[in-house]
C-alpha cells in the first residue's frame, strides 16, 4: 500500500541533510582529534628522547675526557640530576658495563635484544616507551645512543609525572570542540533556511498538483537566498502557465460553444479519421446526404457523395512527405431537394476539418430579397407616380383654378409624407437586420413609455371613439433600446387605430412575469382579420386589404418592424383572433439582454 507523502518521510530534507553532513563532520573531527592527539604525544616522546639523547651526549663527552670510572659516572649523575634517572653503559656485545640502579653489582643479563639497544646499533640511537625493566620490575622510558666502544642508555621511570608530561596538550581539544559546536550551529541555521525554502516549494508543488490557487502570502514566505529566488521564478512561470491554461480553456469552451450553435455542420478529425469534435448539424446534414442513417461519426467517410473529399484527404496525407501545400477543397452536393456545400481543410499536423453548409435557405433568402426589392420598388413607385402626375397637371395647365391647385398640392404633400414614412420604415428594418448587435441598450420603463404613447395619439383615439385600457403596473423595466421598444407599442397602437375600426377598446396588459421575461398582451375589440392572414401579418409589405391599406397611408412594414424589434430584445411575438372579436398580439421581452 502506498502511504501518503507526509507519512513516508519521517525526517525533512533539511534534517536529513543536517544529520548526514554533521555525522560526516563529527567523524572527521574525531579522526582529526585522534590524529592530533597521537601526533602531539609523539612530539612529546620525541622531545623527551631528544632531551635524554642530549644528556647521553654530554655524559659521553665527560667520559671521553678521562678513563671510564664508575665514580666519575656517579659524580656526573649527581651533579646533573634528573629525578630517578637511571644510566646504563652497554658494550657492543650487549653486556652491561655499568648501571646506576642501586643493585647494579648483581649480574645482569645480556641487553642485546632490548629494542632501544637494537635501534641504537642500527641507527645510532633509539628509544622504547613504557617497557618494564626485568631488573627492577619498574616501567621505564629508555633512550639509547651508540658511541665507538659502547652504548650509553638513560631511562626515566614511567610514573605519573612522566605520563602527565607525555600526554597531549588538552587546550586544542577544547578549541576543536568549540569550533565544532559553532560550525554545527551555523550549518543548522543554513540547513534550516534551506529546509524552509524546500518546504515552501514542496507545498507549492502539492497545491499546483491539486490545482489549488497560489496565495500571495506563499510567494513572500520564501527566504531571500538563491533557492528562494529560484522558487519565486518557478511560481511566476507556473502562474503564467496557469493563466495561459485558463485562457486556452476559455477559448476552447468558446470554440465548442461556437461549434454547437454554428449554422454550419462542423467536424474535426485526427489524421487517422478519428472524431475530435463534431456538432449536431454535422451529424444531421451527414444523415441527409447519406442514403442510410449513420450510427457512428466515422461512417461519414463511407458516404459515396463525399468520395472526392475522402480522396483529397488520402492524397494529401500521401503527399505530405513531398511538401505539397494543397490544404483546402470544396464540393457542392444536391440531395433530397437540398443544396449542400462541403469543404475540407487540412491542418499542419494532418488533422482536418469538414464543414457542411446547407445553402438551400440562402438561395431562398436570395429569392426573398429579390422579391423584397421588387416590393420596395413597387411601393415607392405608387407615391412617386402620384406626386409626378399631380405636378405635371399643374405645370402643363396654366388655367387650373387656384382651389384645384391647392387640392393637388395637398395630395402631393400627403403622398410625400407616405413616401417619407416608407423610407423611414425601410431604414429601421435595414438597421435592425444589419447592425442588431450595435444597437445601444439602456434601462427602459415600459409603463412610462406606453403612457406617453397614449397621450401622443389621444386626438386620433377621440376621433374614432377608441378607449384604451392600460393595465400595466408601474416600474416594468427592461434593458433595451428605447426607440425600438417605442416602435413596438407605437406601431401596434397605430395599426389598431388604422384598421380595427371605431367605437372599440384597446387593452394593454402584462399578464405574466418570470425570472427571464415579461409577457405582454396588446388586444383590440375591432374587426380582426381572417385566419388565413394571421401567419403572414409580420411579412414585409404584406397587406390584408391592399387598396384600403394604401388609402389609409400604411407602408406595410409596421408589423415587420414590431417583430424584428421583439426578436432583438430576446422575445417572440404571435397574433391571434379574440373569441369575442378583434385581434390580439402576444409577445415577450427579455428582462436582461
Amino acid at each position: 500500500m502506498n502511504l501518503p507523502v507526509t507519512q513516508r518521510h519521517f525526517l525533512s530534507f533539511s534534517r536529513k541533510l543536517f544529520l548526514s553532513v554533521i555525522s560526516l563532520f563529527l567523524v572527521f573531527v574525531v579522526c582529526f582529534i585522534a590524529y592530533q592527539y597521537q601526533r602531539e604525544r609523539e612530539y612529546k616522546v620525541e622531545l623527551l628522547n631528544t632531551k635524554l639523547q642530549d644528556y647521553n651526549s654530554r655524559l659521553y663527552e665527560r667520559l671521553d675526557e678521562q678513563p671510564l670510572d664508575n665514580g666519575i659516572i656517579n659524580d656526573y649523575i649527581n651533579n646533573h640530576i634528573l629525578e630517578d634517572l637511571r644510566v646504563t653503559l652497554i658494550d657492543l656485545d650487549g653486556n652491561v658495563v655499568y648501571d646506576s640502579y642501586p643493585n647494579h653489582d648483581e649480574q645482569m643479563e645480556n641487553h642485546l635484544n632490548r629494542p632501544e639497544v637494537q635501534k641504537a646499533l642500527k641507527h645510532g640511537n633509539g628509544y622504547d616507551v613504557r617497557r618494564t625493566s626485568e631488573t627492577t620490575g619498574v616501567p621505564y622510558f629508555y633512550s639509547a645512543t651508540r658511541y665507538k666502544d659502547y652504548i650509553l642508555r638513560s631511562a626515566l621511570p614511567y610514573n605519573v609525572s612522566l605520563i602527565n608530561n607525555l600526554q597531549a596538550d588538552p587546550h586544542y581539544l577544547w578549541f576543536t570542540v568549540i569550533v565544532t559546536l559553532l560550525l554545527m550551529i551555523i550549518f543548522y541555521k543554513f540547513t534550516n533556511k534551506l529546509g524552509t525554502s524546500i518546504s515552501q516549494l514542496r507545498e507549492f508543488a502539492m497545491r499546483a498538483d491539486r490545482n489549488e490557487p497560489i496565495e500571495m502570502a506563499m510567494q513572500s514566505a520564501f527566504p531571500h537566498n538563491e533557492l528562494g529566488e529560484i522558487s519565486q521564478h518557478i511560481i511566476q512561470i507556473y502562474k503564467r502557465l496557469h493563466e495561459t491554461k485558463e485562457a486556452l480553456y476559455i477559448e476552447r469552451e468558446k470554440l465548442i460553444t461556437h461549434l454547437q450553435i454554428s449554422h454550419e455542420g462542423l467536424g474535426v478529425f485526427t489524421k487517422d479519421k478519428k472524431e475530435i469534435l463534431v456538432n449536431n448539424l454535422f451529424t444531421q446534414y451527414s444523415n441527409l446526404i447519406s442514403d442510410s442513417n449513420l450510427e457512428t461519426t466515422e461512417e461519414v467517410f463511407a458516404i459515396s457523395e463525399l468520395k472526392e473529399i475522402i480522396h483529397f484527404i488520402n492524397k494529401n496525407q500521401q503527399q505530405r512527405s513531398r511538401g505539397k501545400d494543397e490544404k483546402r477543397m470544396s464540393i457542392t452536393i444536391n440531395k433530397n431537394g437540398r443544396t449542400f456545400i462541403v469543404e475540407c481543410i487540412i491542418f499542419q499536423d494532418a488533422s482536418f476539418e469538414i464543414s457542411i453548409n446547407d445553402v438551400t435557405q440562402e438561395e431562398e433568402q436570395v429569392n426573398l430579397k429579390r422579391q423584397l426589392t421588387q416590393n420596395i420598388a413597387h411601393e415607392l413607385k405608387t407615391p412617386v407616380s402620384s406626386i409626378q402626375g399631380y405636378l405635371e397637371t399643374i405645370v402643363n395647365n396654366e388655367n387650373i383654378p387656384r382651389e384645384k391647385i391647392n387640392v393637388f398640392l395637398e395630395r402631393c404633400y400627403a403622398q410625400s409624407n407616405r413616401l417619407s414614412r416608407l423610407l423611414r420604415d425601410i431604414s429601421v428594418l435595414t438597421r435592425m437586420d444589419e447592425a442588431a448587435n450595435m444597437i445601444d441598450m439602456e434601462r427602459v420603463d415600459i409603463s412610462v413609455l406606453v403612457g406617453n404613447i397614449i397621450n401622443e395619439v389621444s386626438l386620433e383615439l377621440d376621433e374614432k371613439h377608441i378607449t384604451v385600457v392600460n393595465s400595466l403596473k408601474k416600474s416594468i423595466q427592461v434593458k433595451g433600446n428605447y426607440s425600438l421598444i417605442y416602435s413596438i407599442f407605437r406601431n401596434l397602437m397605430d395599426n389598431a387605430i388604422a384598421y380595427a375600426g371605431t367605437n372599440i377598446q384597446i387593452n394593454i396588459n402584462c399578464f405574466r412575469e418570470d425570472e427571464s421575461f415579461y409577457y405582454f398582451s396588446f388586444a383590440d375589440t375591432g374587426v380582426g382579420v381572417s385566419p388565413e392572414h394571421l401567419n403572414r401579418l409580420f411579412e414585409r409589405f404584406y397587406r390584408v386589404d391592399k387598396g384600403r391599406s394604401r388609402k389609409l397611408g400604411g407602408t406595410g412594414l409596421g408589423l415587420a418592424i414590431v417583430k424584428n424589434a421583439v426578436i432583438i430584445h430576446g422575445g417572440i411575438i404571435s397574433a391571434k383572433n379574440n373569441q369575442g372579436g378583434g385581434l390580439e398580439f402576444v409577445f415577450t421581452l427579455a428582462k436582461e439582454k
